[in-house]
C-alpha cells in the first residue's frame, strides 16, 4: 500500500512539473482587458516623439500607424467592432487569427502598436524598455504559454501588415525632395524667421497619402485676407491686431500662449549661445486629452482603441489639409510683416515656427480632434488637462473639447505667430476634416452606436 501511495505521489509530482499539467489562470482575460495598457503605450510613444524631436506632421504619422495597428489586432476579440481595411486609403484586409484557437487580443494589440511605433522612431531602445514592463505584466497574469506566444505572433503579423502599408504613403520619397524655394522679392511670401532662420519645414507634406480624406486638397481652407501694406487695409489691420495684442497681453493671455505653445523644439538664445528646448507636439497634446477622456468615461480597452484611432486619423489628415493650404498660399508670418511695415523691434511672445502662416495648423488639428471627441463623448464633457505640468504649467479645466480648441486658436494670436484670420480659417477647416473622419471611419458593425453616428 505504501508503495502504491509513493508511486501516486511521484506521478502527481511529475505531472505538476509538466507544462501541460500546470494550473493557469482561466480568468486572465479580465486582467488583460485593461485600457491602461493602451494609455501607457501611447504615452510612451509621446515621450519618444518628444525625445527624438519629430516635426508635428511626422509625429501625427507615427501616432496614426501605431494606434491603427493596435486597433486592428484587437478587433477579432470584440465582435461588435469591425476592421478599418477597405475604409482607410489603400489598407488591405489584415491577417486573421487561426480559427478555433485561443488568443489574448489585448496582448496582441499592445505588441502590434509598440512594434509599429518602434520602427517609426529613432529611440527604439526606449520603446523596448516599455515593452519589457508591459509584457511582464501580461506574463504575471499566468495565461497558458501557448496563448501568450500565439497572441504575440498575431500582433507581429498585424504590425508587419501595417508597416508594409505605411511604406506606400510617399513619406520615404519626401525625405529626399528638394528644399523649398524662398522668394522674398514678392512681398507676401513666407521667409525664414529668427532666431534660427530655419528652412521651410516639410514642404512636401501635402504629397503624403491621406488616411481618410480622398486628397490633401479635398477641404482646402478659405484663403487669407488679400495682402496689403497699406495702413487701414484689412491685412494691415490683421497684422496690427497681432502687434497690439502681444504688446498688451494680460497675464491670462500670456499663460494661454505658453500653455498651447507645443513647439517640439524651441531654440532659445542667451548672448552668443543657442540651446534647444524640447516640448510635446500639438498632436501629442491631443492624444493626452484623448487618454483623459477615455479614463473619465471609464472606456474599456476596445472603446479606447477606437477613440485613439479616430482622433489620430483626424490629427494626421488635419495636418495634411493645413499643410496643403500653407504651401499653396505661402503667406508671410506676422513677425516678418510687423518688423518690415510696423515696428522693426517687435518680437512675438512665442517662437515663430519655420513654415508659412495660413492656416494655423495647431488650430486646424485641435478643431479636428475636438470634433471627433465631441461626437464620441458629447459637447458638455468637462475634463482637466495636465499635459503641461511637466513643463511647469498648471493643469487647466475645460467645459468641452470645442472650447479647448477655440482657446488654441486664440493662443496663436496671443503668442504673436498667427493673424486672427489664420486661426479662424484653421478652426473652420479642422471642424470639417474632423467631422468627415468621424463619419467615414466606421468602427462599429451596427449603425447608430457610439463611433458610428
Amino acid at each position: 500500500m505504501k508503495r502504491i501511495l509513493f508511486t501516486i505521489a511521484l506521478v502527481a509530482a511529475a505531472c505538476l512539473a509538466l507544462p501541460s499539467c500546470k494550473q493557469y489562470n482561466k480568468d486572465y482575460a479580465k486582467l488583460a482587458n485593461n485600457p491602461e495598457f493602451m494609455h501607457k503605450g501611447v504615452r510612451r510613444i509621446t515621450d519618444i516623439i518628444r525625445h527624438d524631436i519629430f516635426a508635428p506632421p511626422v509625429a501625427a504619422r507615427i501616432y496614426v500607424y501605431s494606434v491603427i495597428a493596435g486597433y486592428e489586432a484587437l478587433v477579432p476579440g470584440f465582435p461588435e467592432y469591425q476592421t478599418l481595411a477597405g475604409q482607410l486609403n489603400d489598407l488591405k484586409p489584415c491577417p486573421q487569427p487561426e480559427a478555433g484557437k485561443e488568443y489574448c487580443y489585448p496582448l496582441a494589440s499592445i505588441n502590434a502598436m509598440l512594434t509599429v511605433s518602434k520602427q517609426l522612431v529613432f529611440s527604439e531602445g526606449d520603446i523596448e524598455d516599455l515593452e519589457e514592463t508591459i509584457f511582464d505584466d501580461f506574463k504575471k497574469m499566468n495565461m497558458p504559454p501557448e496563448v501568450y506566444d500565439r497572441s504575440m505572433a498575431y500582433g507581429d503579423a498585424i504590425a508587419k501588415h501595417i508597416l508594409s502599408w505605411s511604406k506606400g504613403d510617399n513619406y520615404a520619397q519626401t525625405r529626399s525632395a528638394p528644399k523649398f524655394t524662398i522668394d522674398t522679392k514678392i512681398a507676401d511670401r513666407w521667409r525664414p524667421t529668427p532666431p534660427a532662420y530655419s528652412d521651410a519645414l516639410e514642404p512636401c507634406w501635402p504629397k503624403i497619402r491621406t488616411w481618410v480624406l480622398d486628397s490633401a486638397g479635398q477641404f482646402l481652407a478659405d484663403p487669407p485676407v488679400p495682402f496689403s501694406t497699406v495702413k487701414g487695409s484689412d491685412f494691415y489691420k490683421q497684422a496690427y491686431e497681432v502687434y497690439e495684442t502681444v504688446k498688451n497681453l494680460t497675464p491670462w493671455q500670456d499663460s494661454t500662449a505658453w500653455y498651447w505653445d507645443d513647439n517640439p523644439f524651441r531654440m532659445d538664445v542667451s548672448g552668443h549661445l543657442m540651446f534647444g528646448v524640447k516640448k510635446i507636439s500639438p498632436g501629442g497634446h491631443w492624444m493626452n486629452i484623448t487618454a483623459e477622456a477615455c479614463r473619465k468615461s471609464n472606456s474599456d480597452i476596445a472603446h479606447s482603441a477606437e477613440t485613439y484611432v479616430k482622433v489620430a486619423c483626424a490629427l494626421a489628415d488635419g495636418f495634411i489639409s493645413s499643410w496643403k493650404a500653407k504651401y499653396k498660399y505661402n503667406l508671410i508670418r506676422p513677425e516678418s510683416y510687423i518688423n518690415q511695415y510696423i515696428d522693426p523691434e517687435w518680437t512675438p511672445l512665442i517662437q515663430t515656427p519655420p513654415f508659412p502662416e495660413h492656416t494655423s495648423a495647431h488650430s486646424t488639428i485641435s478643431s479636428a480632434a475636438a470634433t471627433v471627441l465631441t461626437n464620441l463623448f458629447g459637447d458638455n464633457f468637462t475634463f482637466s488637462d495636465s499635459t503641461e505640468m511637466e513643463f511647469g504649467i498648471p493643469p487647466r479645466t475645460f467645459n468641452s473639447f470645442l472650447s479647448a480648441s477655440r482657446e488654441v486658436g486664440q493662443s496663436r494670436l496671443y503668442g504673436g505667430i498667427h493673424y486672427p484670420w489664420g486661426n479662424q480659417a484653421g478652426l473652420k477647416n479642422g471642424a470639417i476634416v474632423g467631422q468627415y473622419v468621424f463619419d467615414h471611419v466606421k468602427t462599429r458593425k451596427e449603425s447608430g452606436t457610439i463611433g458610428n453616428k
